[in-house]
């Protein structure tokens, strides 16, 4: 599993919600993914690497937003490029599934979580305290 974050300031735009800055992120994610999985191609180390990138997203308008191949009233607005994520998907390069906002492991990354819930997470992905291993 690979954990990428992207999360950045779009200077001078401005999302009207949460699921348009999600499928804004999704967008550069995917893009993200895709070169990364021509890379690791490349490399020839990964046999299962040519199959789709999995990226998970626990906000339902964002993956609606993704899967869709056309453009309606509500998207009319984002910016031509973050719908590059369309094209991508629709390619087969990246699948959009979801994960409950609870098991979201990408979440200690992102935002403030309960200290069980971090725990939780860490363990989930994997992530042990140093001391653990001495």
């Amino acid at each position: 599993m690979v954990v990428c974050g992207l999360e950045k300031f779009q200077a001078g735009y401005h999302n009207d919600s949460t699921a348009e800055a999600e499928y804004i992120e999704a967008s550069e994610a995917a893009k993200e993914a895709v070169w990364m999985k021509n890379y690791i191609q490349e490399l020839g180390v990964v046999p299962s690497i040519s199959e789709s990138v999995v990226i998970f997203y626990d906000n339902n308008g964002a993956i609606a937003q993704g899967k869709e191949p056309r453009s309606h009233h509500r998207s009319k607005h984002i910016l031509r490029r973050y719908h590059l994520l369309r094209e991508i998907v629709g390619r087969g390069d990246v699948r959009m599934d979801r994960v409950i906002s609870a098991e979201n492991m990408a979440d200690p990354l992102t935002k403030p979580v309960s200290q069980i819930a971090h725990a939780q997470h860490l363990d989930k992905m994997g992530l042990r305290n140093v001391s653990d291993w001495l």
